[in-house]
């Protein structure tokens, strides 16, 4: 919001400074014009300006036409707002209305629609929005260090919702009070808004990196939060939620690697099938948790899945488990 702001500030002079010097007239709605052409990000900006400059030439027109027709009299400017509005708002143009309105009002006061009052509104139109622009391509703030560090905490949180699920496995008594879930929740999207807004600063690029990386971690969160509803259901400690539990270790680590290997799918696919040769369950409790143990098996592998499709390959030659982790 700063940044905007300061932005703004600087576009309202600059074209009140060049409407001045060009000898135009109503040269203060050069700064106008400027301000509300200003936006976050470089794409969004382009798409206003060309909105808004399109919407302000139909206003115009709209304009010259109602007051040849009805004259210049109060109640034309109602009528004016009506069918403009509406027109807009049909083109999917309404955020022009203001500008346009603008444009009305200076015929209305000087009642006048000759060509050279046309043109010096066209040239105020020029210079606001021109300026804006520049203003808007020259400088945007870049978010990768907030993204870095948005990643880093994101992966921390995963990484301690992770080893709370283990320590439950292994001790059913155990309490957690949920905050690490609540804290991914707010920072994935946070990420997401940040990547989109990365995104729109790039003109000429299609969705990077960071948008990719963020989407992977809103996909398992839900993952995340499915595998805590059927944990909640183990509340009996046994020998396989011992085993499950210290593949959740495995993986709190193994999560902050940037790219993909399958290490923890194949450990997964092992422990199934040892899981298949276990003796069938003694009693219906044992039952019970053992179902749940199997879902969060098979909801671990949709997590894992997210991760192959979305996840950066392990470089070649790097063959080694240690620097061969990473889910």
């Amino acid at each position: 919001m700063l940044v905007r702001v300061v932005k703004s500030s600087i576009a309202a002079v600059l074209s009140i400074e060049g409407a001045l010097l060009l000898g135009l007239s109503n040269a203060y709605t050069a700064g106008l014009f400027a301000i509300l052409g200003i936006d976050t990000t470089k794409k969004r900006s382009v798409q206003s300006i060309i909105v808004r400059f399109a919407a302000s030439v139909i206003g115009l027109f709209i304009a010259i036409g109602a007051f040849q027709l009805f004259g210049y009299h109060v109640w034309v400017i109602g009528l004016y707002l009506l069918v403009t509005y509406y027109a807009l708002y049909k083109l999917k143009m309404q955020d022009g209305i203001v500008m346009s309105s603008v444009i009305m009002l200076h015929f209305y006061a000087a009642r006048d629609t000759s060509l050279p009052l046309i043109g010096n509104e066209i040239a105020l139109l020029a210079i606001g929005l021109g300026i804006a622009a520049v203003i808007n391509l020259i400088y945007t703030p870049r978010s990768e260090q907030q993204m870095l560090r948005t990643k880093v905490e994101i992966e921390e949180a995963f990484s301690k919702i992770f080893k709370e699920i283990a320590g439950h496995l292994g001790d059913v008594h155990r309490i957690w009070d949920g905050t690490e879930l609540l804290v991914a929740m707010e920072k994935v999207e946070y990420g997401c808004k940040l990547a989109r807004e990365a995104d729109e600063n790039a003109l000429f690029q299609n969705k990077g990196e960071w948008h990719t990386y963020f989407e992977m971690r809103r996909q398992q969160l839900f993952s995340i939060q499915r595998m805590l509803d059927l944990v909640s259901q183990v509340y009996q400690s046994l020998p396989h939620g011992e085993a499950v539990a210290r593949l959740f270790e495995e993986l709190a680590e193994d999560l902050k690697i940037p790219y993909y290997t399958g290490r923890i799918d194949e450990e997964l696919s092992l422990l199934d099938a040892g899981f298949k040769r276990m003796p069938l369950p003694a009693d219906r409790l044992e039952f019970e948790v053992r179902s749940a143990l199997l879902q969060i098996n098979l909801e671990l592998k949709t997590f894992l899945s997210i991760a192959k499709q979305l996840k950066k390959k392990r470089p070649q030659g790097r063959t080694e488990v240690k620097a061969g982790r990473g889910e």
